[in-house]
């Protein structure tokens, strides 16, 4: 495994896994270029993120009517959901631990559907909140 590292988070990646910065995001993608998961980290000044202002947010950032399930992924908890837009597979997530948010997309063609959905599921359960040093 590989362990990608940002600022305040960590995910660990399989070796045929991929990662990349990009202006404010990650994408992290495999090998076989069958779908590409899009990371951003939003951060709140004060207090911390809850269920129903993760699910507000979601609810008016998506262009789709979602069907939103409560979902946990590794130190972050929040709404998931997935539609077809355009003969594309999106899996959408809106979670976060404290004052730090992740909006994270995956996406493939449609015919690929499903198909890394295991793999991105296991992926993102790695994800770590970075404590502050001290």
């Amino acid at each position: 495994m590989n362990v990608l590292e940002t600022e305040w988070w960590t995910l660990a990646l399989p070796p045929e896994w991929w990662a990349d910065a990009e202006d404010d995001s990650i994408l992290v993608g495999d090998r076989d270029d069958v779908g590409c998961i899009e990371i951003s980290t939003l951060h709140k000044e004060q207090g911390s993120f809850d269920s129903a202002e993760l699910r507000g947010i979601a609810e008016g950032e998506s262009s789709q009517a979602i069907d939103w399930k409560s979902v946990s992924l590794g130190d972050f908890s929040g709404v998931g959901g997935g539609y077809l837009d355009d003969g594309v597979a999106i899996r959408e997530w809106y979670v976060a631990s404290g004052a730090i948010m992740l909006f994270i997309t995956y996406s493939c063609d449609e015919e690929n559907r499903g198909m890394d959905d295991a793999a991105v599921d296991e992926i993102l359960d790695t994800l770590l909140l970075v404590q502050p040093r001290k």
